[in-house]
């Protein structure tokens, strides 16, 4: 029993910790725009330094510092909504 309790407790914790890298505004279904332009601009809105950005293959994809998190993040340019967020 106690080795379930520690396995729980240890899982639990391990997904709060990934699912906490990925701030709420970048997460995976969050419309952001269908455009390279409209991403752009919402990113920056929220205090995202856009260092690059391209479409490839139907996809939106831009690199962003803000602070001292960077990553990239990838928009289906169809729905306007994150498909896959990479933090660094």
């Amino acid at each position: 029993m106690r080795k379930f309790i520690f396995l729980a407790t240890l899982l639990s914790a391990t997904s709060a910790f990934a699912s906490g890298d990925v701030p709420a505004e970048l997460k995976v279904g969050t419309g952001l725009g269908t455009s390279l332009q409209q991403v752009t601009e919402t990113l920056t809105s929220q205090g995202y330094e856009v260092r690059k950005s391209e479409m490839e293959d139907g996809k939106i994809e831009v690199y962003f510092v803000k602070g001292t998190a960077k990553g990239e993040i990838y928009v289906d340019a169809q729905t306007g909504k994150v498909t896959k967020v990479d933090m660094k």
